[in-house]
């Protein structure tokens, strides 16, 4: 199964690394945020020399990562991975802003301009009340 991913990258979390019994290993997780009209943040994991790729990236870089996922049962809990295998950078993007430095910005509420009480619509008003 071919699977692929692009979004923007927005951050790299701190690396872990530990010893095995097949010795050494380094993992480092990483959130992208998709490019849908419904954006969605996905925490990816690079293994390896992997990591090396998540080191180059910045933030706001558009990215493409060809992925594999796997999940494990632990005590009777499924756990899911989303393991980054190859990462490609595809454009060097200006840097999103920081959610902490700004305050979020929300639409306005619509303004009505019909009036409650008038009733001249309803009769081709469909609602209930």
């Amino acid at each position: 199964m071919d699977l692929s991913i692009r979004g923007k990258f927005v951050k790299a979390l701190p690396e872990v690394s530990g010893e095995g019994r097949n010795g050494r290993w380094v993992k480092q997780n990483f959130i992208i945020e998709t490019l849908d009209q419904y954006p969605k943040k996905i925490c990816l994991i690079a293994w390896g020399d992997k990591t090396a790729a998540v080191k180059a990236l910045n933030e706001g870089d558009e990215v493409k990562a060809q992925i594999s996922i796997e999940s494990r049962e632990y005590n009777e809990r499924w756990y899911t991975d989303v393991r980054a295998w190859e990462i490609e950078r595809l454009s060097a993007g200006a840097a999103l802003p920081n959610a902490a430095s700004q305050p979020e910005q929300r639409p306005e509420a619509p303004v009505w301009s019909q009036n409650i009480d008038n009733n001249e619509n309803a009769a081709t008003d469909d609602l209930p009340f």
